[in-house]
């Protein structure tokens, strides 16, 4: 990609122009990765944390799927999109991580790899509020963009 795409030809930002673009299924994956301190692991039950609010990753999914349906209100420039489906799977990984991953698809002239980020991390931010409480040594280490098909390129994370 040799050029911003929200930038028009004087500079400015712009919202990109997807009328003559084709539609296309599109997907998307985007992951988070949470970090807990062992006295937040310790609470772990049967592939859960169980709060006085509920449910950490069900809780944590929901979030994740209400703010990837907002993505285009978050995010300037992003277009509003309706879409077809998402869904936040957590889990805890070999090295006692929480992965979150989020997957986002619809049927559009524009793609979803916004809704993804955006729910991955709402969902890792949800965690990290549930379980403040116990720790504030909490790291959420990294949000990345995993896979997208449809649009011009696919693109998938070795």
């Amino acid at each position: 990609m040799s050029e911003f795409s929200h930038l028009n030809e004087k500079g400015q930002a712009s919202m990109v122009n997807v009328g003559e673009k084709p539609v296309t299924c599109r997907t998307a994956t985007a992951r988070s990765i949470v970090v807990l301190p062992p006295e937040v692991l310790e609470k772990f039950n049967e592939g859960d944390i169980q709060t006085k609010k509920g449910s950490v990753f069900q809780i944590a999914i929901i979030a994740g799927i209400m703010a990837a349906k907002k993505t285009g209100e978050l995010i300037p420039l992003c277009h509003p999109l309706g879409l077809d489906n998402c869904q936040v799977d957590i889990q805890l990984n070999a090295q006692q991580e929480v992965v979150i991953d989020c997957t986002a698809s619809l049927t559009a002239k524009t793609g979803v790899e916004m809704e993804a980020l955006v729910g991955a991390t709402m969902a890792a931010l949800t965690v990290y509020d549930m379980c403040k409480a116990l720790s504030h040594d909490i790291v959420i280490k990294e949000t990345k963009l995993m896979e997208k098909t449809g649009g011009k390129r696919d693109f998938k994370r070795a």
